[in-house]
């Protein structure tokens, strides 16, 4: 069997966790030849998120100091498949669609795929000043990494475990989505970008908008002329597929 792990932040999720939990299809996964663990990472919440996620059979890893990147630091240590895979735990990103996206992840032969929203189908689920924002962040991100990726700043992503052993990503905050990818094209892994379906919000908005922006923004350029340290090399030719 292969194994992956699913790895979803939540912060005072108690209530979407059900919805989220229950549509990550571990029996299909299974007759696919996958052995699937359901990680939440319970990142200081003050509602019932951990005994919910654990209720209903997922792993859960308590991580008190809060922030989107550091939730997701404490998930890949405790994750012990050969692939993982991300989203959020507020119902909008598409855990149904894993069969197909492990697919295209062995068939495309990639080590790094992550996900585009940002499509004229998914823009009633996105309000119209975060659509602008995505858009903006997007386009610097590709002129200073030159990575052609479309949606810098998607939670979704599917990868080899040793692509994160590979990488050296510092964010502890919303920028951790963009350094993520930033860094694994960098260093030369095979990458893809395909789209997916983006559903509505449910529950309290976590993102703060202008003060993650700016974060986001002063991180792409800290990123982009940081002197290459914990980054090594992919071990293979770097390639990018299109979508």
């Amino acid at each position: 069997m292969n194994t992956l792990s699913v790895v979803i932040p939540a912060l005072n999720e108690a209530p979407n966790l059900p919805t989220v939990v229950n549509s990550v299809p571990t029996s299909a996964l299974r007759a696919l030849g996958w052995e699937t663990e359901v990680i939440v990472v319970d990142n200081a919440s003050t509602d019932d998120t951990a005994a919910v996620a654990a209720a209903l059979g997922a792993t859960v890893v308590s991580q008190p100091e809060r922030g989107y990147g550091n939730a997701y630091h404490a998930g890949f240590r405790a994750a012990r498949g050969d692939v993982i895979a991300t989203g959020d735990a507020d119902c909008t990103y598409p855990f149904d669609s894993l069969p197909e996206l492990l697919g295209t992840l062995t068939e495309a032969d990639v080590e790094f795929m992550t996900t585009n929203r940002l499509r004229r189908e998914n823009r009633s689920a996105m309000k119209r000043s975060h659509t602008v924002a995505n858009y903006a962040l997007s386009a610097l991100s590709r002129a200073l990494f030159r990575n052609g990726l479309r949606d810098s700043q998607s939670g979704m992503w599917v990868f080899r475990r040793y692509v994160w052993d590979g990488v050296d990503v510092k964010s502890t905050g919303m920028a951790f989505s963009q350094e993520i990818k930033n860094a694994a094209t960098r260093a030369g892994y095979r990458y893809l970008e395909v789209p997916i379906e983006y559903r509505n919000r449910q529950g309290e908005v976590k993102l703060n908008a202008l003060p993650d922006g700016m974060a986001n923004l002063r991180q792409l350029f800290e990123h982009r002329f940081r002197r290459p340290g914990g980054e090594r090399p992919a071990r293979y030719e770097r390639r990018h597929t299109p979508a």
